[in-house]
């Protein structure tokens, strides 16, 4: 147990990194109100609005991460990164020295890595968590190190040199999410019998997703046989002017739906077909609802691991790729007229999609903290 424990959570960076962190502290209060948990972050990045928002302290260290070219300016840049990480070492044993914590745990992005190394130099018991199925730099130059290493997906621990044996826990997820119900989702969104496709290409936007989804809508519009929701992400306006110029009237055609941002907890639950990228977060999110999906990775991110993400499914039966380089309106049409147009393998992915699911990851990471603090 975890009582009157003191707790340092190195995460930041990405909502992918805190999310999972920001989970698992709330629980490990609920368990033990008495534990005390701070967060090590950066003072530039997402964690410095979401973790005082969710009410833990921030202590901040100054650290960048490395930019992977030669040019001048990622030359200029990454030197300064290694001026950081020296410094940052200083700062990282003042925190601790003055925090004590009995236990740290990492969650990924470029803080955690560092943290980490000093606190097990240090002798304080350790442990990480890792959200994709190919794992993060910071987390592999770690594993050999920490008392424990935690995975979303088990693929990941053959890219680890672990000291200790990998712990499967799953990724936290929402708990409105697991309570859902679709009849009252898809009442709520009132869709009558048509299916729900669901489409996004993350909060920022993805304009090739955009580009393809934009084409798939004009390409079926007018049968007026399923309901399309897209969100566009940030600055999405042009989509609906696309559309208008394209003859097509949102007020005449209701069953066309544009969005900046979905509502996850009230949405998904009412999808039969689910497009989008393939972060950790989402995936865990359509295991748990049995979603099916037709999943195009990000081949933008590092070490390309949208990709092994999605592949983790596909490779169980759990959802279909279509990779960016093969994306074109067409394309992305003909795998959703083919879907919807398989009932019976939309129920076989959605099954197997299901027996994928962890729902009960937060409980996992608990049990797996509380085995390293004996």
């Amino acid at each position: 147990m975890l009582e009157n424990k003191k707790i340092l959570i190195a995460a930041g960076g990405t909502g992918g990194h805190i999310n999972p962190a920001l989970g698992t502290a709330g629980y490990i209060k609920e368990q033990n109100p008495t534990a005390q948990i701070a967060f090590v972050g950066t003072a530039d990045k997402m964690e410095a609005k979401l973790v005082p928002q969710a009410g833990y302290e921030l202590k901040t260290i100054e650290i960048s991460g490395f930019w992977r070219s030669f040019s001048p300016e990622a030359i200029k840049h990454n030197i300064g990164t290694v001026k950081k990480l020296l410094k940052s070492s200083s700062q990282i044993k003042k925190i601790i020295k003055e925090f004590k914590p009995d236990l740290v745990i990492g969650f990924g992005g470029y803080v955690s890595g560092p943290v980490l190394r000093v606190a097990a130099n240090m002798g304080i018991p350790t442990a990480i968590h890792e959200q994709n199925a190919y794992p993060g730099v910071a987390n592999k130059a770690v594993a050999g190190q920490v008392d424990r290493v935690m995975l979303t997906a088990k693929q990941a621990e053959q890219y680890m040199k672990p000291k200790n044996p990998c712990v499967v826990t799953g990724l936290p997820i929402r708990g409105d999410i697991l309570k859902a119900d679709r009849d009252f989702a898809r009442a709520e969104l009132n869709l009558g019998n048509k299916p729900l496709i669901l489409s996004m290409g993350g909060s920022l936007g993805a304009k090739p997703v955009n580009d393809a989804m934009l084409g798939v809508i004009l390409n079926k519009y007018k049968d007026n046989d399923c309901v399309f929701l897209h969100a566009t992400g940030k600055g999405g306006d042009w989509f609906t002017e696309e559309l208008e110029k394209a003859g097509v009237d949102l007020k005449t055609n209701p069953h066309i739906r544009v969005v900046e941002y979905i509502d996850i907890p009230k949405c998904l639950p009412a999808a039969d077909l689910v497009v989008c990228r393939s972060g950790a977060s989402t995936l865990s999110e359509l295991q748990a609802l049995g979603k099916p999906s037709i999943l195009i990775p990000s081949p933008y991110v590092t070490e390309n691991h949208q990709y092994h993400n999605a592949m983790a499914l596909v490779n169980n039966g759990a959802a279909e790729i279509l990779e960016e380089k093969d994306l074109t309106a067409d394309s992305l049409t003909e795998r959703v007229n083919a879907l919807l147009a398989d009932k019976s393998k939309l129920a076989q992915i959605s099954a197997n999609a299901k027996k994928m699911a962890v729902i009960d990851a937060t409980k996992r990471i608990y049990d797996t903290l509380c085995e390293i603090i004996k």
